[in-house]
């Protein structure tokens, strides 16, 4: 195991600066999730870890070892990429092997090693199968095993499950959390999927057009996001956004004519314009806010309804209900902003105001 720490790191291709100055510090055994849309950054960066791609100035260490000059083969770390990157013609062991023969490593100790990650990932029975036999989801465990043989500083993974489909995604994703409680080693993964960010990572690197916007725990990423950026990406549904203006007391906030309470005053915005954000779950049925239903979706166990606000029912909002709240299209009905759960966001800056 070993640590990860990025200072101060800048990527350019010719003019155009793509990575901004990122300083990250993953501790060793730590589980790291690079996320954000496409074009933010985030597979540059790891393959910036990865000495993939050259690194424009400042500095990447894994473990006490400044890595920049550092050929991939040296770094000491293992990849695993979004399409798998086997050799077709190779059985399952031979693709897990190879790396270790690469490297002079005795056949029992390839044969140990390749054995003891077929048994971590569960397909020892698929060794003597060639890649086109498997299914994708076997295909991404040999992937992992060739990673695995290696005993790595550190894993990184780049997008490895965006080729399955729904269900296999769940599927892996469970896996290498499994793996990861297992092994004990660093990871860093890097997804465009929020769901796998928060459910796989110990801390989330949120990244935007080259700049990591929050570096924090899923649970401190969902709740105190930094910026309105980080609160829209991060949810499904999405955290709802609405114009508003903030009170003299800053105690509550105005939304198209409507009066929501603040959970606890920020002074710093009393009295100006400001983005309130609210998630769908913190909506609830039974109140005093008039509301209409706009679109019902239901989902099995659960309903999401669209809510239109205000004068002129100029605010639309999405609520998260029980499969037992029987609402459809036209109803009114009353509900409750949950003000402990209220945020607010500079217009300009978009960043969040807490104080």
């Amino acid at each position: 195991m070993a640590n990860v720490q990025l200072t101060k790191v800048v990527k350019t291709f010719g003019t155009t600066q793509v990575i901004h100055g990122i300083d990250l510090d993953i501790k060793s055994g730590e589980f790291v999730v690079f996320v954000g849309p496409s074009g933010c950054g985030k597979s540059t960066l790891l393959r910036m870890i990865a000495g993939l791609e050259t690194t424009t100035s400042g500095d990447i260490n894994i473990g006490a070892e400044r890595v920049n000059d550092l050929p991939p083969r040296s770094r000491d770390i293992a990849m695993v990429f979004q399409d798998y990157a086997l050799y077709p013609h190779k059985s399952v062991f031979e693709n897990m092997a190879f790396g270790l023969r690469l490297r002079k490593t005795s056949e029992d100790e390839i044969k140990r090693r390749v054995g003891d990650a077929a048994a971590i990932l569960q397909i020892q029975h698929l060794l003597e199968r060639k890649p086109r036999q498997l299914s994708g989801g076997q295909r991404q465990r040999v992937a992992m095993g060739r990673a695995i043989v290696r005993d790595p500083k550190a894993f990184l993974f780049d997008e490895p499950l965006s080729n399955l489909d729904a269900q296999l995604r769940n599927e892996m994703r469970t896996e290498i959390k499994k793996l990861h409680a297992r092994l004990g080693k660093t990871i860093i993964y890097v997804t465009h999927d929020q769901v796998e960010a928060m459910t796989l990572a110990d801390r989330i690197a949120v990244l935007s057009a080259g700049h990591v916007m929050q570096y924090a725990s899923p649970d401190e990423i969902y709740n105190r996001p930094a910026a309105k950026f980080v609160a829209g990406f991060t949810g499904s549904p999405a955290m709802n956004f609405a114009p508003a203006k903030v009170s003299a007391d800053s105690a509550s906030v105005v939304i198209a004519g409507l009066t929501v309470r603040l959970g606890y005053p920020r002074a710093s915005a009393s009295g100006r314009d400001v983005t309130f954000g609210v998630r769908p779950e913190d909506i609830s049925v039974g109140g005093d806010i008039e509301a209409r239903v706009v679109v019902v979706e239901p989902l099995g166990a659960e309903t999401l309804v669209t809510l239109a606000f205000g004068v002129g029912s100029s605010i639309e909002m999405v609520t998260r209900v029980s499969a037992d709240t029987k609402l459809k299209m036209g109803d009114t009905i009353k509900v409750t902003i949950n003000p402990a759960k209220t945020h607010l966001f500079d217009l300009k800056s978009e960043m969040a105001i807490t104080t």
